[in-house]
């Protein structure tokens, strides 16, 4: 078959679905696949020399990124522990302005997380992830120092568009790395940071609240200017231990090196995915319906995650209502673990996806109820647990069923751009006036549990009925003899005939 064949053959599969099955081909080095030809052939590794390789990967990787996480965590939601310590008072956020100003660090978070991951492999990921650390760190502190409205909206706006490249970019990051059924853990690891930081900031800000009145600064500014520091110092470390790529990882032997990328090729396809940037990329993404679908399914999540994280502190005077906030999230850091686990052992998302949503019904419906305060605390722990423990498992979700490098990039910046938009909203919602029941809150809330409870089953189900017509066409074509190249499966990417949806 001539190239002008293959070319127009690769055409009409993609325009009109119709699959088949990629010959078993030995690699060529137009087909290499992450630096592979450079590398020595792969060693047979037994399952136990498997996990001491990956642990190894973990140890160098997972501390760095989940302390860089806590960091950015910590420093987009101590505004709500700056509240408590004086920020509204001294800069007279009367009316709406606290939660305009929680809400302009969405915009630009959002809007830059697209772009940034475009860009991350370009600028290599050992620089751009702790030179942004380094940048938002620095306007943290500055935070500190604001003596305004209008200057903490500006400083607010800065930190979007500096922290926008961190989540996005560390989940794609670890894609490069580790196998599809490896991924829920690790981010659930490295997200369980920020939850811990739930825990950790109250702990923190109650400590800081102490220092209020040194060098004429109330607590809220201290809270900015050390937290910042800190985010700073963390920066500066993290550009000592990150590494780029698997196959120029210096702290793994040529071997080693070798085993990760075979790994990864053959994860969820026969010949490896694409690793270049086409402008098609961008609109294959756009047009994918399951990137909409996980949209929705990110939104019914985050919205409680975010909306029980800014305004958690309730009920008691300062000091107990930031230390209240502690036990909720070591629950949701221990139901996140074993989620996360979980899933990856089963290689299914959508249960754990629909339990936490279920616990984020009853926990709102609890809060929304005229009922005893400890009561609602109770339910808290459940929204808590169940927005937290779902999110690894809704982001690894679509990173599983997305297939080339860059458009896996644009996919999951999409998810999560648009998706914390619900963020903004959750900014929004709780309103002083609706104090103590907040019944336009909670019920804002089980409005997006209720989209969660319709996207998942009909996410899984369209997945089942794609790999089930995907089984039927490599049936056919091993009949027929009609075989793609590696070149057109490559192709196709996540739309390829080998390529199984996880659900």
């Amino acid at each position: 078959m001539s190239m002008g064949d293959n070319h127009g053959r690769s055409a009409s599969l993609e325009k009109n679905g119709s699959e088949s099955v990629v010959e078993d081909l030995p690699v060529q080095p137009d087909i290499a696949y992450g630096g592979e030809d450079q590398l020595p052939p792969p060693p047979d590794l037994t399952p136990e020399q498997e996990k001491a390789l990956y642990r190894k990967i973990d140890m160098r990787l997972m501390p760095i990124l989940t302390l860089m996480y806590l960091c950015s965590f910590l420093d987009r939601g101590n505004i709500g522990n700056a509240k408590l310590q004086g920020l509204t008072t001294q800069l007279d956020l009367t009316g709406n302005k606290y939660n305009i100003a929680l809400t302009m660090y969405f915009v630009p978070y959002c809007l830059f997380e697209c772009p940034a991951n475009l860009v991350l492999k370009k600028f290599r990921p050992s620089r751009w992830l702790p030179g942004i650390t380094l940048v938002w760190g620095t306007i943290m502190t500055l935070m500190g120092l604001v003596n305004n409205y209008p200057q903490l909206v500006g400083t607010r706006i800065c930190l979007g568009v500096a922290e926008a490249g961190l989540f996005p970019g560390v989940v794609y990051y670890l894609t490069l790395w580790y196998p599809r059924h490896m991924i829920q853990t690790r981010v659930g690891v490295f997200f369980g940071g920020a939850t811990l930081a739930g825990a950790f900031s109250g702990l923190l800000a109650f400590g800081i609240s102490f220092m209020s009145g040194t060098a004429g600064m109330l607590g809220w500014s201290w809270i900015f200017i050390i937290e910042g520091l800190a985010t700073v110092v963390v920066g500066a470390i993290s550009f000592f231990i990150l590494v780029d790529f698997p196959h120029t990882a210096s702290f793994l032997t040529p071997e080693e090196r070798a085993y990760v990328v075979h790994r990864k090729k053959y994860d969820n396809s026969s010949v490896g995915e694409e690793e270049h940037f086409e402008i098609r990329h961008i609109w294959e993404t756009l047009l994918d319906w399951q990137v909409w679908m996980h949209i929705l399914i990110y939104m019914s999540i985050i919205a409680p995650l975010y909306g029980i994280s800014l305004f958690l502190p309730f009920g008691f005077t300062t000091a107990i209502s930031q230390l209240l906030t502690v036990p909720p999230y070591v629950f949701a850091t221990l139901t996140l673990i074993v989620w996360a686990v979980w899933s990856d052992r089963i290689k299914k998302r959508y249960p754990f996806v629909l339990a936490g949503l279920t616990f984020c019904l009853v926990g709102f419906a609890i809060n929304i109820s005229d009922v005893a305060i400890g009561v609602k605390y109770f339910g808290t722990f459940l929204v808590v647990a169940g927005s937290y423990a779902a999110f690894p498992g809704v982001v690894a979700w679509l990173g599983n069923n997305l297939a080339g490098h860059y458009k896996r990039g644009v996919g999951m910046a999409l998810h999560i751009g648009i998706g914390n938009f619900a963020g903004a909203i959750a900014s929004n919602i709780y309103r002083t006036q609706d104090a103590p029941r907040y019944i336009v809150g909670h019920g804002v809330e089980l409005m997006f549990v209720g989209i969660g409870f319709i996207a998942v089953p009909v996410t899984v189900l369209v997945y089942k009925r794609i790999n089930a017509r995907r089984e039927e066409l490599v049936r056919e074509a091993n009949e027929t003899g009609l075989k793609l190249s590696p070149a057109e499966i490559r192709r196709l990417g996540d739309r390829a005939p080998d390529f199984r949806y996880t659900l």
